[in-house]
């Protein structure tokens, strides 16, 4: 069995941690840090989990982190950073889901975080966490940087086109919409019901921390310099992202010679479905899944195509993704623990 703590459990994402890892046959959940719910039962905050998780948060001065196997990160930023090199002195593989160990770039880092990088020879051997493209060195690893939800979705889409040549790489446009979820439990006005539902808004259009992050990923695709708008949006749901890739075409290929592109390039994927050409993925269709569904389009066969992406923002878009990525540092199949089929209406 696999010993796993997760620091920061009261969160949606360690929320969600939590669900997946309850029934995950080769796991048992050793601790969950919460330094403001010392002693309070898991179950308690969160009923869903009764008959299913029955230990309590533990500050972190008291949770035994260091008799993990792996330790899951489900805090702010610069969280991580500061307890990885303990945890993995003590043979304590690490995985953070926010963004300590997901740029390499350090002056990016520290520019869009706003915080100097405490641990830069941790970052050095992180692995990016993206199963999908970086398989291999995320079995080997012993941190692990869990992508955003919104560059998950950016990178899937645009690769098996990138890895082709046949878009401009210097010029591709995002525009992705995500639920309120993807914000954080917090209390802030601009998260209340009042203030999301019935309306809908963009938001950081002048710069979002997501695009250096892209960027840095799909830069490693092609050898041309990549340019990418990035447009997010906050929609009134709970959970869910949908986004819309464009890409100018610049090489004559035919409708079936782009499907066939990504359904080559996902085709042994237990968690990307690509659909049918011309389908209309709905997030409704990925709910509580780490199922992540695409489908292209080419408005009148011109030279623009367009992919449609959609998964859930807590799961595939983070969580889920993280499970995944335990599961291969630990020799398992990869989908163990991750067969939830979507909850549908």
């Amino acid at each position: 069995m696999i010993k796993v703590g997760i620091v920061g459990g009261t969160g949606y994402t360690g929320v969600e941690l939590l669900r997946i890892l309850a029934t995950h046959p080769q796991v048992q959940l050793t601790a969950i840090t919460s330094r403001k719910e010392d002693g309070l039962p898991v179950a308690d905050m969160y009923p869903s989990l009764r008959g299913r998780v029955d230990i309590a948060f533990s500050s972190p001065d008291k949770a035994k982190l260091t008799e993990c196997d792996v330790v899951f990160f489900a805090t702010p930023h610069g969280v991580a950073m500061a307890q990885a090199p303990e945890l993995l002195a003590a043979g304590v593989k690490v995985i953070d889901l926010a963004a300590d160990f997901r740029l390499q770039d350090v002056k990016q880092f520290e520019k869009w975080y706003g915080m100097p990088h405490s641990c830069t020879h941790v970052l050095e051997e992180a692995v990016y966490g993206l199963p999908e493209l970086n398989r291999e060195a995320i079995k080997k690893a012993r941190v692990i940087g869990n992508p955003g939800c919104y560059p998950t979705t950016m990178q899937l889409g645009y690769y098996p086109l990138l890895k082709a040549g046949v878009i401009d790489a210097g010029s591709l446009i995002a525009d992705c919409k995500s639920g309120v979820s993807g914000a954080g439990r917090k209390a802030e006005i601009g998260l209340l019901f009042s203030e999301t539902s019935d309306t809908f808004k963009a938001y950081g259009v002048s710069g979002h921390r997501h695009t250096p992050e892209t960027v840095e990923q799909l830069q490693r695709m092609t050898s041309d310099k990549v340019g990418l708008l990035f447009t997010p949006h906050l929609v009134p749901m709970v959970r869910g992202m949908h986004s819309t890739l464009y890409g100018r075409l610049t090489k004559d290929i035919s409708n079936e010679a782009l499907q066939a592109l990504f359904v080559d390039a996902y085709k042994d994927e237990p968690f990307v479905d690509v659909m049918p050409f011309g389908s209309h993925p709905e997030t409704r269709s990925t709910r509580a899944s780490n199922m992540l569904r695409l489908a292209l389009h080419r408005p009148d066969n011109g030279n623009t195509v367009i992919v449609l992406v959609v998964q859930d923002n807590l799961v595939k878009g983070a969580s889920g993704q993280a499970v995944q990525c335990m599961n291969l540092m630990f020799g398992l199949e990869e989908g163990t623990g991750l067969m939830h089929v979507p909850v549908m209406p």
